[in-house]
């Protein structure tokens, strides 16, 4: 049986290591060490190393590099949603964080860095009212959601909500889902892998083939990033749009807002160089049609001169565009030829159309050439466009995207790094992470991410539980502690997390489960915010909580002996 384990913490530290059990967005911001935290304690974790017994990933040690990352991309696909929503972990308010974190960091840099502060990099989100979007314009201004970043544990219990079938989470759990999956599946080593956070979405950069980056749940290879499809734009959005905040990777982090990093020089300039050479690409016709095709308020400005039947003719080219709904052609493409063909005659006009500009498919200036020669070209051939400084700019953009990511002008100082192979097992793994606790931040924060609390101290649990489980409260808020009892009690004594780890009070509430001991935290939790004095211990498999008046006993598989 364990007994608890203490040590001493600053603030700053008890802070950062309550905030490995909630991960939310902004603490992740603030203590980025946290990330990579995660990534490993899903490593850790027994759920993904499941997958290489689905038959889905039958030989797919035989597989090449990217057909293994399809592999991956599809499973994800089939048994993992995304999930944002405000009723999953529940609110918290703006100056209760600012009071977590001003000591940490100055409250102006967290207002132009985060959604709900104040941040605007995203004019798309911006436009639309971001807190309209995310159904927050019902609640004061100053409330905002507790975004988690869940566990793959916690992402697999989604499944026992009503209205799920399947595992979710949201987009910073999908990209540490993707890390670890890549790892341990498709044998990817996480050297390769970049995790990239900017203050509304989380992707990562993968180096495999030309580059693919991982978004929410699908992927984009670089063919992928310049198709103009929806589907790419919402890929494109983060980095055309967004400071990226936050690089993290194995050899650790560098941050835009901090004045050193503890990523490797060299593994920070080889993502630099990679991700540069991933967003630019040369041009032909195909990438200008597929340009056209995402910016598509330029169609307008265009006309497509089309020999048919002995004679040219001329379409207009959002008329073009509209017939790819429907067909397997594509313009721009080698069956770009077979869509105009099936288009209807009165589409087409024998004379062109004023005040747009011509052009055909086999033009000279689509020769395949790099995006600056084609820009200066183009421009010569239709100097009326020099004039309109936004579809250049759109346009460059599009060929040649310059990422704001965190600048090399940092004091590099690198954490001592932690060398795990596609080839270790599980439990080398554990043995490895565990092994740079006392030198390494994200490994010892990682114990506390996965909740290995037979090995952690619970000054931080117990800090995280108290302070940051909202969704518990609300959902027990006008009940006693009979019937909170009660209904714990009828839940199954299931834990979503195997051996000695422990699920928070709202992960319990969530997936109405828990073992015995994690629902007499629960309570305690509620009794304590009801200012019920009350107290827990937990001997010989019993969790119960007393207070005046009442003892609630549970039986619990953990093998702890605690007394709180």
């Amino acid at each position: 049986m364990e007994k608890l384990k203490t040590r001493e913490f600053s603030s700053r530290d008890l802070e950062k290591y309550s905030s490995a059990f909630t991960l939310s967005d902004m603490e992740i911001f603030i203590f980025p060490e946290l990330l990579y935290a995660l990534v490993y304690s899903n490593i850790m974790s027994p759920e993904i190393w499941k997958w290489r017994d689905d038959p889905w990933f039958a030989g797919i040690e035989k597989m090449g590099p990217l057909k293994k990352l399809h592999r991956v991309k599809q499973y994800v696909m089939e048994h993992y949603d995304f999930n944002l929503d405000l009723e999953t972990w529940g609110l918290t308010d703006k100056q209760t964080e600012i009071n977590r974190f001003r000591d940490f960091i100055d409250m102006d840099t967290l207002a132009r860095s985060n959604a709900l502060f104040g941040y605007e990099g995203d004019k798309y989100y911006f436009d639309l009212d971001i807190r309209k979007h995310f159904g927050l314009d019902k609640f004061d201004t100053e409330i905002i959601p507790y975004w988690k970043t869940e566990t793959i544990e916690a992402m697999n219990a989604f499944r026992f909500k009503p209205a799920h079938q399947n595992g979710a989470g949201e987009c910073v759990s999908l990209a540490c889902l993707y890390v670890a999956a890549l790892f341990i599946v498709a044998r990817v080593p996480l050297e390769d892998i970049y995790m990239m956070g900017t203050p509304l979405h989380s992707q990562n950069f993968v180096l495999i083939d030309e580059g693919v980056i991982t978004n929410n749940r699908r992927i984009v290879t670089k063919s992928m990033w310049y198709n103009g499809t929806e589907l790419s734009a919402l890929a494109r959005r983060a980095m055309e749009h967004e400071q990226v905040t936050i690089v993290a990777h194995p050899s650790g982090y560098i941050h835009s807002v901090y004045p050193e990093a503890s990523i490797d020089k060299a593994s920070y300039k080889r993502f630099r160089e990679k991700l540069s050479k991933y967003l630019e690409t040369q041009v032909n016709c195909e990438i200008f049609i597929n340009f056209l095709r995402d910016y598509s308020r330029y169609q307008k400005l265009f006309q497509i001169a089309f020999f048919c039947q002995g004679t040219n003719k001329f379409i207009k080219l959002e008329r073009a565009y509209g017939y790819e709904h429907g067909s397997k052609n594509r313009l721009g493409d080698k069956t770009g030829r077979k869509l105009l063909c099936e288009m209807d005659e009165e589409e087409m006009n024998l004379t062109a159309y004023p005040n747009r500009l011509i052009f055909t498919f086999d033009d000279d200036i689509f020769i395949t050439r790099p995006y600056q020669e084609f820009i200066n070209l183009f421009l010569e051939k239709y100097p009326v466009l020099r004039e309109n400084h936004e579809f250049i700019t759109d346009l460059k953009k599009f060929v040649h995207l310059v990422p704001r990511i965190p600048s090399e002008n940092r004091t590099f100082s690198s954490a001592h790094h932690i060398t795990i192979l596609t080839s270790d097992s599980r439990e080398e793994i554990i043995t490895k992470v565990g092994s740079m606790r006392s030198t390494n931040p994200s490994a010892d924060l990682a114990f506390y991410a996965g909740r290995f609390m037979d090995s952690c101290d619970w000054k931080p649990f117990l800090k995280a539980v108290f302070e940051r489980n909202p969704v518990s409260v609300a959902y027990f808020h006008d009940k006693t502690a009979d019937e909170v009892f009660a209904e714990l009690r009828s839940w199954p004594y299931e834990s979503i997390y195997e051996g000695n780890r422990l699920a928070l009070p709202d992960e319990v509430v969530n997936f109405k489960r828990g073992d015995g001991l994690e629902k007499a935290i629960t309570l305690l939790n509620i009794l304590k915010l009801k200012h019920q004095d009350s107290h827990l211990n937990c001997h010989d498999h019993i969790a119960r909580v007393k207070g005046q008046g009442f003892s609630f006993e549970f039986p619990s598989a953990k093998q702890f002996e605690i007394t709180l």
